[in-house]
């Protein structure tokens, strides 16, 4: 049987990046894919496919599914648990789809309804460059070499910043020393994506690391227009069905006025009532003359109110709810709301408010998490809940949706480097934001909340953290940025740019774009006027907590810290750690013993932890010229007594230093397992010690 070799080319072609380069290779991998690339960086490598369906019958949305896979064998790992096999997508997975989804969705025309799945599979990670961000840039190529409509190439870089320089693509060991950590896509012309945390960045300086990133993906764009040009297949001619102007007019006859009435209707509630009045009543008085063609009616009715809406701001700069751009809804603050929590807050910003606590734990609490990248425990942890009832809705409740897991990332990005160091606060900390209402930022309310709250507990952070989110309306030259965006201005609006800081600095920003030419004094003004929004909610959280409450909640656990002789950690645990678990069942305490030595006795009973100290105290004291003991003779020679003055710790008492006066044995003294008082006379290079007793007068308490 004839055998015939793929006529398909293999073609790699690379860009520089930083301090390295990044490749983007086709041809080879995945061939029944409709588009498929491998990018790597160093030995990195993430295959990026994307496959495309036609669209189902009545398809009233664009199905976009990304998928982002990490696989144990790219690091040379078998995964844990029974089955040895990789499972459900952890929350790092879930933050990467999210991360290749933002920035792609944007780029597809309206009204276009095939069905396109991505699946980014990591390969191969060396543990040096992070795979997620490649994915972003191999999913943009493989929908660019695709017959698909796709208003690209996008490409995208992390940009750090260590001693002062701005670098692209750094490294996990580069990231560690970094005080910037973003990761952003572009176009050619604009930056349509950014996601990422700062510690304590002045504004100004995080639009310099931007438009850095953002000129160090240019080659990367580049390269996808030559790959293109090598083995990319001819784009389907696409366009968004005209609409029946006939039928739009009658609409605007029947709806316009009335529905621009219900928009200015400043009540959430009262004004989607309102709406949705119009809207049924207009279906209603067309359903005979336009059967079967709700869609359409539905879809100019959303136009009506979309074009009522941002023409209205940008005219009169008159918002949907009465304010204008620059203004922060009415904001109301409160702490100690629940008697048991540790500590706890509800923040209220106009209809969107979060109930947020906080709880303190110790080490066994941290959370152990196995990646590519290797093992590691964090020690803080935010946990963002939207359950259907805030924004009125009855839905299934099928765990934690993908939006949760991205809203808590960014309130947890935001407020992490407050946590003061673990030297000086050995706790593990947990923030659980419960949305009670939501009608915009919700996940800034979290922000906002969540400093509340630790403070309320008793927690000293290093500043206050407030967040807001702002909004944009762009048609042509004409530009409106809002401040603390309402839900209808996010989905009616061309930008969500979420920024979250204290009075120092940014510490966590999010941003998509949806609009194209976006220019950088636009981004600029958008920066400075979130910044004086920031301010004005920090004087408004300041009003009920302005720093950490003297005392923490008596129902949080008390951690106290005593250091070691590291040598000394195995006298603590004991044989098969019987020792340990002595002391934690007598006393009730927790022990945490770290490598350094340190180790960290927490419970809520003080004169338990006081004992506890005692006994590792006991365990692993260190002996001292001059200090007297009461020991236990262990053993008796010729010349001398095997005393124990500390557990596991012998001098020898001479026989010449049990009296004054000669003794001939030592068995007319002291008898083995008798208890006497002595004094360390020495202790040499060996470690050696030379006991008395015969001089314990000598030696004063």
């Amino acid at each position: 049987m004839t055998q015939t070799k793929s006529s398909q080319a293999r073609v790699v072609v690379e860009a520089p990046v930083g301090e390295g380069s990044i490749s983007l290779e086709t041809g080879w991998w995945a061939k029944q894919a409709d588009g498929a690339i491998v990018v790597r960086q160093g030995d990195t490598a993430v295959l990026v496919t994307m496959c495309t369906a036609d669209a189902r019958p009545d398809q009233s949305f664009f199905p976009l599914t990304v998928d982002y896979q990490e696989k144990g064998y790219a690091a040379g790992k078998i995964p844990g648990g029974f089955f040895k096999r990789e499972g459900r997508p952890g929350e790092h997975e879930i933050l990467a789809c999210r991360l290749v989804d933002r920035p792609i969705r944007p780029m597809f025309p309206d009204g276009f309804m095939d069905e396109v799945q991505i699946i980014c599979t990591v390969i191969s990670a060396d543990g040096v460059y992070s795979p997620e961000v490649l994915a972003i840039t191999g999913a943009s190529t493989a929908l660019h070499i695709s017959k698909l409509p796709f208003e690209g190439p996008i490409a995208a870089v992390r940009v750090g910043r260590v001693d002062g320089n701005l670098i692209a693509n750094p490294t996990y060991e580069q990231l560690e020393k970094s005080d910037i950590d973003f990761v952003v896509a572009g176009s050619k012309d604009a930056i349509v994506m950014v996601e990422g945390g700062a510690e304590f960045v002045p504004e100004n300086e995080v639009l310099d690391a931007l438009y850095f990133a953002h000129e160090s993906l240019q080659g990367l764009l580049s390269v996808q227009e030559d790959l293109r040009a090598k083995v990319g297949v001819e784009k389907i001619e696409f366009a968004a069905p005209e609409s029946d102007q006939e039928l739009a007019a009658k609409v605007r006859e029947l709806a316009k006025t009335r529905l621009e009435e219900a928009c200015s209707i400043q009540g959430k509630s009262e004004r989607y009532d309102a709406i949705s009045a119009v809207k049924d009543e207009t279906l209603a008085a067309l359903e005979e003359e336009y059967p079967e063609r709700e869609k359409e009616i539905q879809d100019e009715l959303h136009h009506i109110v979309k074009d009522f809406v941002r023409g209205r701001i940008l005219d009169s700069g008159l918002r949907i709810d009465g304010r204008s751009p620059s203004d922060v809804r009415f904001i109301e603050c409160e702490t100690s709301v629940l008697p048991r929590a540790h500590g706890s807050a509800v923040f209220t910003r106009g209809e969107t408010q979060a109930l947020v606590t906080a709880t303190l734990g110790t080490s066994v609490d941290a959370q152990r998490i196995d990646s590519l990248a290797g093992q590691s425990e964090k020690t803080f942890l935010l946990h963002y809940n939207f359950p259907p009832y805030c924004t009125g809705e009855v839905k299934f409740m099928r765990g934690t949706a993908r939006r949760e897991i991205g809203h808590g990332a960014l309130a947890e990005r935001a407020l992490k480097p407050v946590i003061p160091a673990g030297e000086e606060f050995p706790y593990v900390v947990r923030i659980v934001s419960e949305v009670m209402e939501s009608n915009g930022s919700s996940s800034m309310a979290s922000v906002c909340g969540g400093s509340l709250a630790m403070m309320d507990a008793g927690i000293n952070i290093k500043a206050p953290v407030g967040g807001v989110a702002m909004g944009l309306i762009k048609e042509g030259d004409r530009v409106a940025i809002l401040t603390d965006i309402l839900g209808d201005e996010d989905h009616l609006g061309d930008m969500d740019f979420k920024v979250c800081g204290t009075t120092d600095g940014v510490t966590a920003l999010q941003m998509d774009i949806k609009c194209s030419g976006l220019s950088r004094q636009t981004m600029e003004t958008a920066l400075e006027q979130a910044k004086a929004g920031r301010s004005h909610i920090l004087g408004e959280m300041a009003k009920e907590l302005k720093s950490a409450r003297e005392n923490m909640s008596p129902y949080a656990p008390t951690i106290k810290s005593i250091q070691i002789n590291p040598d000394k950690i195995r006298d603590v645990i004991g044989p098969g750690g019987k020792t340990i678990r002595s002391i934690t069942e007598s006393t009730g305490v927790k022990i945490d013993i770290s490598d350094d030595g340190r180790v960290d006795i927490a419970g809520n009973d003080q004169a338990a932890i006081a004992r506890a100290i005692e006994i590792i105290e006991g365990l692993t004291e260190e002996p001292e010229v001059g200090k007297k003991y009461c020991g236990v003779v262990k053993r008796i020679t010729d010349f001398g007594a095997f005393v124990e003055i500390l557990p596991g710790l012998d001098g020898l008492l001479h026989i010449s230093q049990l009296r004054h006066e000669r003794v001939e044995h030592v068995s007319d003294v002291v008898k083995e397992g008798d208890e006497i008082m002595v004094v360390v006379l020495d202790i040499d290079k060996q470690g050696r010690i030379r006991l008395s007793h015969k001089e314990l007068e000598n030696y004063p308490d």
